[in-house]
């Protein structure tokens, strides 16, 4: 199966059909086979009248395909070789990304341990040293990624881990604000490969209906990074004056020496394909590749794959003119402000409510072990039930209580904004998996901007009630709100027209060349949320 996919640009639209393959499985007669250039027959077999009811096609092409693999690999239990490849995929990149939130966050604790004060940080001077590095995080997402399909994920990943580490323990060493800021600039570089070289790799080997949960557990590592970043801060702060140091360059020289640590161990860890996991049998490498090619996901699917390298462009350039991409964007802008308000700024939230530093680093931990919990509970069951939107509806609606105790109580109730910023964590956390495993790189890479927006909304001159804050984040909640709405009317009504169309027999003459060509305007292609 070739893995040198172009998605890294654009994630190609996904489709729930199956065609015939090397094992001799033969395409069913009601499935459009989109690697061929054979016309389409038989098409009205498929139009049933619960098509237009439902909107979908009566039994599930990957569900056939499921029974088919039973004949196929008998001695494969399903059950069992996803755990197998959790145990051994899932751990590791966990703590990849553990350490990359750790890093790239923990300035928020080293602040409240004397950074600004230290290097006599001026004005604006500590929000532009966090802004700076979502602009070279945003730019260099695409083009890692391409350096990835290069190179094996289990090089490239950890090599970059080096890098970001190095970046961190130097910065444990600056003495002014340009140092810090240019620092800043390098590691945006350095980690921004990590994410979206992980998302990819993830569907290298797990079907989109299993990809939210392992996402999930992934993710889950940033809210533990949050809980960690608070309990370390609050052990290294004591370090002061340890070698002529400050407590808060210790916290960036001891977690960056960690980071490359775990990174040249993170070299004999990462496996790269599951056609060379040397913790696969025969068998079972060759079910891993079989099951994805029948997962309908385009960018895994066999001779599908080669016939679309010269199509990429016009993917790209179709995205840039789709407006649901823009409104996707929103709902994207509408989480991540957030995500980055929080993780960045809860130490100064929480010291502002009257706690010491040392006691502000300890009440972070139990409101990001709260969102662990909850992102990986929250991406079972939507991964179980198969939907997205609901889910995501009551993230932001906690969210937005949340921020409204914090900009209601902000001046007489400090356990109330202390609430407050639970109720943000248990809705913020498990709704970033969820938008995340729906979006294009596009969308993503646009919306990593929202960290810069973030990162000046949290000023020094407001604390301790950064109301201005806590109202910018109700705003984009409420615009978060809105575009999910939008989505959803846009994807049901989308999905209803197709339906009642193939059942038209609009379609009937349609080459399976010419259907693939159609991305998600596809009959065949139904929007999940």
């Amino acid at each position: 199966m070739k893995k040198d996919v172009e998605d890294s640009a654009l994630e190609l639209p996904t489709e729930e059909f199956i065609s015939t393959d090397k094992y001799g499985i033969s395409t069913d007669k009601n499935t459009p086979d989109v690697s061929s250039e054979e016309h389409i027959t038989e098409s009205k077999d498929v139009q049933s009248q619960e098509v237009i009811e439902k909107g979908v096609m009566e039994t599930s092409i990957v569900e056939r395909a499921n029974r088919t693999a039973e004949e196929l690999f008998p001695n494969i239990n399903k059950k069992k070789l996803l755990l197998k490849l959790d145990l051994n995929i899932i751990p590791i990149l966990a703590i990849l990304y553990l350490l990359s939130f750790l890093d790239r966050g923990n300035v928020g604790n080293a602040n409240i341990e004397g950074l600004s004060v230290d290097l006599n940080l001026k004005g604006n001077e500590y929000n532009m040293c966090l802004t700076v590095f979502f602009f070279t995080y945003s730019a260099f997402e695409v083009p890692s990624n391409m350096i990835l399909k290069k190179l094996r994920p289990s090089i490239w990943l950890p090599a970059i881990m080096v890098c970001w580490g190095v970046v961190m323990t130097l910065m444990g060493l600056v003495k002014n604000y340009h140092g810090l800021l240019v620092c800043r600039i390098f590691l945006g570089f350095t980690e921004a490969g990590l994410y979206p070289g992980v998302t990819y790799y993830l569907t290298l080997w797990y079907c989109r209906s299993e990809i939210q949960f392992r996402q999930a557990m992934f993710f889950s590592a940033a809210s533990v990074a949050g809980a960690f970043s608070g309990l370390l801060a609050f052990a290294i702060g004591k370090m002061r004056g340890v070698a002529g140091l400050y407590g808060w360059q210790w916290i960036f020289i001891l977690e960056g020496i960690a980071t490359v640590v775990v990174a040249l161990v993170a070299f004999f860890f990462v496996h790269d394909f599951p056609e060379t996991a040397r913790f696969l049998t025969e068998e079972e490498r060759e079910y891993v590749m079989w099951r994805l090619k029948y997962d309908g996901n385009e960018a895994n699917s066999g001779e599908l794959v080669e016939q679309n390298d010269a199509r990429d462009w016009k993917y790209v350039r179709a995205a840039f003119t789709d407006i649901q991409v823009y409104v996707h964007i929103l709902l994207y802008f509408g989480i991540v402000v957030p995500l980055y308000g929080i993780s960045l700024f809860l130490p100064s939230i929480i010291n502002g409510l009257g706690f010491t530093s040392a006691i502000a680093q300890l009440l972070t931990i139990p409101i990001y072990a709260v969102a662990a919990i909850a992102s990986v509970t929250q991406a079972w069951f939507s991964d179980r039930y198969g939907k997205r939107s609901p889910f995501v509806v009551v993230n932001l609606l906690l969210m937005l209580l949340g921020y409204l105790l914090a900009y209601n109580l902000s001046h007489s109730s400090p356990p109330g904004v202390y609430v407050g910023c639970y109720l943000i964590a248990l809705g913020l956390y498990p709704a970033f998996p969820a938008i995340r495993a729906v979006a294009m790189a596009l969308q993503i890479g646009i919306g990593n901007l929202a960290g810069a927006i973030a990162s000046n909304i949290y000023r020094s001159k407001d604390k301790p009630e950064y109301r201005l804050g806590h109202g910018m984040e109700i705003m984009f909640v409420c615009i978060g709100l809105a575009a999910l709405g939008v989505l959803n009317y846009g994807y049901h009504s989308a999905n209803k027209k197709k339906a009642e169309k193939l059942a038209a027999g609009v379609y009937d003459n349609i080459s399976g060349k010419e259907l693939s060509e159609m991305g998600d305007r596809s009959p065949y292609f139904k929007y999940r949320h």
